[in-house]
């Protein structure tokens, strides 16, 4: 059995001793170079980079290389672990959801160049009932649908944005859609949990400003590092 891939944000991770236990390894590919962390059961990427005085805003990710450096080191599936905003109250900070579909109306990344490739996007349903599996091993509520709006980065959104997007998605967040995308591209199962960090602009009295959503960020990383955890043990 293959390798589990993991893409996610440094806050998420940085308490796992899955990642800590891990060899980092320099990976070049044709679409770029990314650091890796290895085990013998997963690979993990950070996609916003290892060095916390560089980090790589989001409309910046070459999510190309970083799927396929986990292909090259063998990953057979890949898990997102995802920081996102709520659109509707009832998505309260502390929960985790884990997405069943996603919109984005502006371009997402693509492995192709001068070949006309037309896939239908789509989440892993078989890799999704695995993380709500997890969850419900681990005695951890899950929301099991949600969609997902990505939006570009690295700008918050406005009010009225919140408004309009919060008819058609439950969650927004800026790199979920691309992974997903190139992932499927790939011909990599690829599924995504999601913490809820924040309120949405407009949908709280006080907005948060980042210090506060990373904060937000930081108390759900717990919860997702045992989903993971679980899912990553019985992949391995």
């Amino acid at each position: 059995m293959g390798r589990v891939g993991v893409l996610s944000g440094t806050i998420m991770m940085e308490k796992s001793h899955l990642v800590q236990t891990c060899k980092k390894q320099a990976v070049k590919n044709q679409f770029g170079e990314v650091t890796a962390l290895v085990s013998p059961e997963a690979v993990f990427i950070f996609r916003h980079g290892c060095d916390p005085s560089c980090h790589i805003l989001p409309h910046l990710i070459n999510h190309q290389a970083n799927l396929q450096a986990m292909k090259d080191l063998g990953a057979t599936e890949i898990i997102g672990i995802h920081s996102t905003g709520s659109l509707k109250k009832e998505f309260v900070p502390g929960m985790i959801v884990i997405p069943d579909d996603f919109i984005t109306l502006t371009a997402t990344p693509t492995i192709y160049r001068n070949k006309a490739v037309h896939i239908t996007p789509s989440l892993s349903e078989g890799l999704r009932q695995k993380l709500i599996a997890a969850a419900k091993r681990c005695r951890i509520s899950a929301v099991e649908k949600g969609v997902y709006w990505q939006v570009a980065g690295p700008r918050l959104e406005t009010k009225a944005e919140i408004r309009m997007m919060a008819n058609h998605a439950d969650i927004v967040g800026m790199t979920m859609a691309s992974e997903a995308v190139i992932a499927q591209e790939m011909d990599l199962p690829y599924a995504s949990a999601c913490s809820v960090d924040n309120y949405g602009n407009g949908l709280a009295e006080n907005p948060l400003g980042l210090a506060e959503i990373l904060e937000g960020a930081r108390k759900n990383a717990d919860v997702m590092i045992r989903i993971l955890e679980n899912v990553v043990g019985l992949s391995g």
